[in-house]
């Protein structure tokens, strides 16, 4: 059975006639295959649980002990990377704070209530002019300060 449908039959006809264009499509097919081999390969990313190295230096003496506000963090952050390249949990006792070294570990103590935690410095914060420091969901909860969201805490460096 050749081609028994007429309509399918007239345009293998024109488009085998019209050899104008048959060598437009083909150079369209070339010239669009040639533009998507210029795209570059996506650079690799290291894999999320790769953690880079973080550098523990001991903090100065002269930065500690310090006197201030103090705010927490969780949810929103939770699972993004910090400063530090780790990846937030707000379940872990951890801070941020603007200067002091990343792995540093320092005593946190809640002035209205007495309670104290140990965090481990792993961001950089707050942004927020008032604060000297923003604790993790569980550094909080530790500290009774959950439902003010921010209280007035004495930083020490820790014993370890």
């Amino acid at each position: 059975m050749v081609l028994s449908f007429l309509p399918l039959k007239f345009v293998l006809r024109l488009v085998f006639r019209s050899r104008p264009f048959l060598l437009a499509m083909s150079l369209g097919l070339l010239l669009s295959q040639g533009c998507a081999m210029l795209q570059r390969p996506p650079v690799p990313t290291p894999p999320e649980s790769a953690k880079p190295p973080i550098e523990k230096t001991p903090a100065e003496q002269g930065k500690l002990p310090q006197t201030g506000n103090a705010s927490w963090y969780g949810a929103q952050h939770q699972g993004k990377r910090t400063a530090s390249g780790e990846i937030f949990d707000q379940e872990l006792f951890t801070a941020a704070h603007r200067t002091l070294p990343f792995g540093t570990k320092i005593k946190v103590t809640n002035l209205a209530n007495g309670k104290s935690v140990e965090v481990e410095i792993n961001d950089r914060g707050p942004f927020v002019e008032d604060r000297i420091i923003d604790l993790s969901q569980a550094a909080a909860k530790a500290l009774e300060m959950l439902q003010s969201g921010k209280t007035t805490v004495r930083l020490e460096l820790s014993s370890d």
